[in-house]
């Protein structure tokens, strides 16, 4: 198979609502590079990275560079050569994980076409659909509840609660949610907010309440992370502590987590995500494949990953829900908080740009 055009197509998209993120800020959109290979024989492929945080034109420059370095070098690779031609663009995309992700999913892409597979089916095939979580902002307790009870009217039955600015408000809204829906699995994500001292007491308070509470403490801290995996009654996953391979390694050697959290866009895509799976079930940690605010094409990619593998015993993969004007037309559907693979290859989406 042979590369003959490259296309990097920088997009911006709003969010239907504003995101209050734990440290006070507000999203109201993001910025996303789409990469379009197209090979001689007429396949079409594509891959998405993202800029993070929306509108730093240094991070966007950064982007935009290494998505150039890379569509020159993909022109003379072949993509189903897929570890040389990774291992090409590697030293491209230093600095900007995310492009390595954007050229990474563009590849097997190409590869499920090549093959006439889905991703997940191509990746292992363990199963054909995986129940995600949906993810509550940071809100007084009324609004909280109100959120939530919309989210579980559409058919949601797994709520993600941010939380990590003031512990004693997020238990407030973690009960008065499972006062309000005793039937609705919720899952506490801090943010790396709290100290240690305050992650337990919330892990305590909360016992019986959440299904497992992810990132308590700094990322970069993994003493202190380590030190609540001891002694929390719930499950703790590590988030942002795992940018990649030899991030989980070190989590997994220390025993800092029960599980770990793989966001292709900032570990560096499904070969990098795929490394991390294997280093939790080697470990015997659960593996939670998460996201960002990305496009359906991104979660596509996650959806794939997510399927393939019996370690996966978590999804948080609604970063795509809430966008405005997405090019993505998923191949994959949602139903009842459900994502739901289909039989078409590759990544299964179509991008209209």
């Amino acid at each position: 198979m042979q590369i003959t055009h490259v296309e990097v197509i920088p997009v911006e998209l709003a969010l239907r609502n504003a995101f209050r993120t734990t440290s006070g800020g507000l999203i109201e959109r993001i910025e996303a590079v789409f990469v379009r290979i197209e090979t001689r024989q007429g396949e079409v492929a594509w891959g998405c990275a993202i800029v993070e945080p929306a509108g730093s034109a240094e991070v966007r420059t950064t982007v935009m560079r290494a998505c150039q370095a890379c569509a020159e070098r993909a022109r003379d690779l072949n993509p189903l050569h897929t570890e040389y031609a990774l291992a090409e663009i590697t030293p491209l995309t230093e600095g900007a994980m995310t492009v390595r992700c954007a050229f990474d999913m563009a590849f097997h892409d190409l590869l499920g076409l090549a093959a006439g597979m889905p991703l997940h089916r191509l990746l292992g095939g363990y199963r054909y659909r995986i129940q995600t979580s949906i993810t509550l902002d940071v809100a007084p307790v009324d609004e909280t509840v109100e959120m939530a009870q919309q989210y579980v009217s559409r058919g949601f039955r797994m709520l993600k609660i941010k939380g990590g600015r003031d512990p004693e408000d997020d238990v407030r809204r973690v009960q008065a949610i499972h006062d309000a829906l005793p039937g609705v699995t919720l899952r506490l994500d801090a943010e790396g907010g709290y100290d240690v001292r305050q992650a337990l007491d919330i892990a305590r308070a909360l016992d019986g309440r959440l299904e497992m509470l992810e990132q308590p403490t700094p990322a970069g801290d993994l003493a202190a992370l380590r030190e609540v995996t001891q002694h929390s009654p719930l499950p703790i996953l590590a988030d942002e502590s795992v940018n990649g391979p030899e991030a989980a390694l070190e989590i997994a050697g220390q025993r800092a987590a029960h599980g770990l959290s793989v966001k292709l866009s900032t570990c560096g895509g499904i070969h990098c995500g795929r490394q991390v799976d294997a280093i939790a079930r080697a470990a015997r940690m659960a593996t939670m494949i998460g996201c960002v605010h990305q496009p359906a094409l991104l979660s596509a990619a996650g959806l794939g990953l997510a399927l393939s593998s019996p370690n996966v015993h978590y999804a948080d993969l609604d970063g795509h829900f809430d966008l405005v004007d997405d090019p993505t037309q998923p191949g994959f559907r949602c139903e009842e908080g459900w994502l739901i693979a289909t039989d078409v290859p590759g990544l299964g989406c179509t991008v209209a740009l």
